[in-house]
């Protein structure tokens, strides 16, 4: 995805939590930029991550948008084994 986090780095000894979060801090100034931001609040056994969105993103009718091409298609991309990720209030 980018040098600044190294996601895309294959060689990388970071953990799955650790690759997550780093790609949700690249996506994160995104979210900012439009009054939003996001926070991770679990990654389940089964690689579902759940987030929460908040500021202009909570609530906003696009959310859902930004969470399925966005977030989880980034995610997904630069790991493959993400199943999904879910919004939770």
């Amino acid at each position: 995805m980018c040098d600044a986090c190294g996601c895309g780095d294959s060689k990388t000894d970071k953990t799955f939590e650790e690759q997550v979060k780093d790609i949700i801090e690249a996506i994160r100034p995104n979210l900012q930029s439009h009054g939003g931001d996001i926070e991770l609040v679990s990654i389940e056994e089964d690689k579902t991550i759940k987030v929460k969105l908040q500021g202009a993103c909570q609530g906003c009718p696009g959310a859902k948008m930004t969470m399925k091409m966005g977030v989880e298609r980034l995610l997904k991309e630069n790991l493959p084994e993400v199943k999904e990720v879910v919004a939770v209030d």
